[in-house]
């Protein structure tokens, strides 16, 4: 089932500021909240909607990349196949926005079971670059990308506490790892929930560090990931797999990965868009007598028919030999744009074969008989 457009969830033009964004997930988020709407699938479908759609329109990277290759530039999880945000990203980005709790601030709840979970703070995105030949490119790859990234602490199982015993409770929040504060707003005293400064959310306090880590519960190693590219990927396209980045911090959720597409030159093809280019170069006998010439696709080499005639200029389409379109089941052309070949240096024997052609009425720029003896005569030339 495809995706709807991000700015039709939102309600938005494509032309809308970054406050008209923010308003309007805020309108349709307080409207199909669960709170607000308990047990209805439906409103909890449009919710999880409107805020993937405000995660993209909210991010000037991702917003630029959503218009200009859609859905297929954005999805995460391996770069295309869904949001993959969890209920509790959210929640976490519903809090940011309205400054605390969504629960104590709209509907009244007690905020203790929807605060941030894990604690410690988010993990750092990591971006790598990948790039992919054409072939790679039209069959689409797996690639296995070694990177150096944060990972839970070995010795500590990333607690950041020497042992057991170096814990405690936060005098702060009282174990909680949150803590209320009421606002004056438009509508009158509002209380909100945020995480506990004191513990960053976890309720406890490190009174004595682990020595391998100092305390952070992460530490650097080189890690092998495998990434799936899909097919028809182009250069400059950002893939996201979620929760492949850095650890967070004392049991925080990790970053993201990004992974950047590069495409590698082809020996003899050019890529526009879906569909490939080649040039070929003629002389001119056999564009005025016609041929048989092999040329370079994708797939391996493919023999053409030239007919009598062809003109520099003339454009061969080879149907479906080009790229195919992401998250689509077209399929782009091969372009084979003719160049009729003008020799610099002639033989004193070619260079007679072309006066005699220079005086033929054939040769000039009219309809009428080609002379073929010489044409074919010239081609033995060009040829031996």
């Amino acid at each position: 089932m495809s995706k709807r457009d991000y700015y039709e969830i939102l309600g938005v033009a494509k032309s809308a500021d970054a406050a008209v964004i923010k308003k309007a997930y805020r309108k349709t988020a307080l409207q199909f909240h669960p709170d607000k709407n308990p047990g209805d699938k439906a409103a909890e479908d449009k919710f999880k909607e409107a805020a993937e759609a405000y995660e993209v329109l909210s991010d000037p990277d991702k917003r630029a990349r959503y218009d200009r290759f859609g859905h297929a530039g954005v999805s995460g999880n391996g770069g295309f196949g869904g949001g993959g945000m969890s209920m509790d990203d959210i929640m976490d980005q519903f809090s940011d926005i309205f400054g605390g709790s969504p629960f104590d601030t709209f509907f009244g709840g007690s905020g203790g079971g929807r605060s941030r979970r894990g604690g410690g703070t988010r993990g750092s995105n990591l971006r790598i670059k990948v790039s992919l030949s054409l072939e790679e490119i039209a069959e689409g790859t797996t690639k296995k990308i070694k990177v150096k990234k944060q990972v839970k602490c070995a010795s500590c199982q990333g607690s950041g506490a020497k042992d057991s015993g170096s814990v405690s409770t936060c005098g702060t929040c009282k174990g909680s790892g949150y803590i209320r504060q009421v606002r004056s707003t438009f509508l009158g005293q509002m209380q909100t929930t945020s995480a506990c400064p004191s513990c960053n959310g976890s309720g406890q306090v490190i009174t004595s560090k682990c020595t391998t880590c100092q305390g952070e519960g992460r530490t650097y190693n080189d890690k092998t990931i495998e990434i799936e590219i899909p097919a028809g990927v182009e250069e400059g396209m950002q893939l996201s797999m979620r929760g492949h980045g850095n650890i967070g911090q004392r049991g925080g959720p990790s970053g993201d990965l990004l992974i950047n597409i590069e495409e590698k030159p082809h020996e003899y093809l050019k890529r526009d868009g879906a569909n490939v280019i080649y040039d070929l170069y003629l002389n001119f006998a056999d564009a005025a007598l016609g041929t048989s010439v092999e040329v370079p696709t994708i797939g391996g080499m493919v023999k053409i028919k030239i007919p009598a005639g062809t003109q520099g200029g003339k454009i061969f389409r080879l149907k479906e030999k080009g790229l195919p379109v992401v998250q689509s089941y077209q399929k782009g052309d091969q372009l084979i744009h003719v160049s009729v070949w003008t020799p610099k240096k002639l033989s004193a024997d070619e260079k007679s074969i072309l006066e005699k052609l220079k005086t033929s009425a054939n040769f000039t720029p009219h309809p009428g008989k080609t002379d073929k003896g010489f044409f074919e005569k010239m081609k033995d030339y060009f040829n031996s």
